[in-house]
């Protein structure tokens, strides 16, 4: 390991664990996301998936009310009325997630015993289940880590030898990486979370886990304890890392190296060539990434690899070692990694620095950009399909876009190739 680990505390700029709600009700159509908390969680999810009030989500904010937080009135009793008024209205809904917030474990409201008491009254009808989303102690994608650890308990047993990747990516990306492993001989592979709530995939030790996303660590721990075996692999961000995810995966299955380099060979050529562009713009350009989704290690270790840049800080809201290991182990002799946050402290050190491109979140980009910094917001990464080789030139872009446009604002400060096009 080569990267030189700090860790800092105090005060943090992160959205909260409800934030995951909005690409996770797009992944399993049959389920709804009940929030239990204010009117500022149901404002956030709100302006967070931009839908509009009169639209039919799937998610919505049972709002706790002052009377309610107060104990002036029965909240078991009042959210027990509502789940009953969603499930008449929505007969369509097969798994009701009860998702807890800031308020409701301020209060310490008892998710998981309304949970069982609505699995008893519903017979089967519909699965109840409940996790956090509070943003006291997690960062927004741990909201994710929670939904998926939730559901891990309800998993079926199986001896089944089988590929299970866990974590929410875009349909069309997790197509294209199920048909690749397909053609390097592994028949039976399968998702969590599956695109129906219903279809949960059984796990056993025959079960082989590849993580897609960094941040699931409780849902990983959890699959170990029932068997599988999780690998440990770079996470497929970039060519390189999606190539070393994936014969990770084959190494597993015992498949021929010969068959795995016919079948990625020509795939990492191309991405390749679909880099070239991007890395001419990103190329010896500083970036200082702050912590916000735990993307940052690998997100770091594809731009220093792949693209040339010069890694000023590498933030992340948390570390884990042992799952993180790899990635670690890619990034150059001494680079400064930081888990944890003291907001203000990275501020100074991003001005003391001057990197010519910081992530970070929304609530920091504004500011430091009205300071001549450019910045990309995280959260548009975990919105964004970027997984996988056939995706690299698409991830590269997300870094060289803000760097093109603002020198389209100031000219002279970056050189640019004017034949390269720009997206704003």
């Amino acid at each position: 390991m080569s990267a030189n680990l700090l860790k800092e505390t105090g005060p943090r700029e992160v959205f909260c664990g409800l934030t995951s709600i909005v690409w996770l009700h797009r992944r399993m159509p049959d389920a709804f996301f009940l929030v239990v908390g204010s009117r500022t969680c149901a404002h956030l999810i709100q302006s967070a998936a931009g839908v509009m009030i009169f639209a039919e989500p799937r998610f919505g904010t049972a709002i706790l009310s002052e009377r309610d937080l107060a104990g002036l009135a029965d909240a078991h009793e009042e959210l027990d009325r509502v789940c009953c008024e969603l499930l008449q209205r929505r007969p369509e809904i097969r798994t009701l997630f009860l998702v807890g917030s800031c308020p409701s474990e301020v209060i310490k409201l008892d998710l998981a015993r309304a949970a069982e008491r609505l699995n008893e009254e519903l017979q089967g009808r519909v699965r109840v289940v409940n996790y956090s989303g509070s943003g006291i102690e997690t960062t927004f994608t741990q909201g994710e880590d929670g939904a998926l650890a939730a559901l891990v308990p309800l998993l079926p047993a199986s001896d089944e030898r089988q590929l299970l990747l866990v974590g929410t990516l875009a349909d069309a990306v997790e197509d294209r990486l199920i048909h690749l492993f397909g053609r390097l001989g592994i028949s039976t592979i399968r998702s969590l979370p599956p695109r129906q709530s219903t279809e949960l995939p059984a796990v056993g030790p025959g079960t082989t886990v590849l993580l897609t996303q960094p941040f699931l660590t409780e849902t990983a721990r959890l699959l170990k304890h029932r068997g599988a075996t999780v690998l440990t692999a770079p996470f497929p961000l970039g060519a390189e890392g999606s190539r070393r995810w994936m014969e990770a995966g084959a190494a597993a299955f015992h498949l021929p190296k010969e068959r795995v380099a016919e079948v990625l060979d020509p795939l990492e050529e191309r991405a390749r060539i679909a880099l070239r562009p991007h890395r001419e713009v990103l190329e010896g350009k500083r970036i200082f990434l702050l912590p916000e989704s735990q993307l940052e290690l690998p997100l770091a270790r594809f731009l220093q690899r792949e693209c040339g840049m010069e890694l000023v800080e590498v933030g992340t809201p948390y570390l884990n070692r042992d799952q993180m290991a790899e990635e670690l182990a890619l990034l150059p002799e001494g680079t400064r990694v930081m888990e944890g946050q003291h907001v203000e402290q990275q501020l100074d050190r991003v001005r003391e620095h001057k990197p010519d491109l910081v992530v970070c979140g929304m609530g920091l980009a504004n500011p430091l950009e009205a300071e001549g910094i450019a910045t990309k917001w995280s959260i548009e990464l975990v919105f964004s399909p970027i997984h996988g080789i056939d995706q690299a030139g698409d991830l590269a872009e997300l870094f060289s876009r803000p760097l093109r446009r603002r020198q389209l604002i100031h000219p002279g400060l970056h050189p640019i190739n004017p034949d390269q096009p720009v997206h704003a």
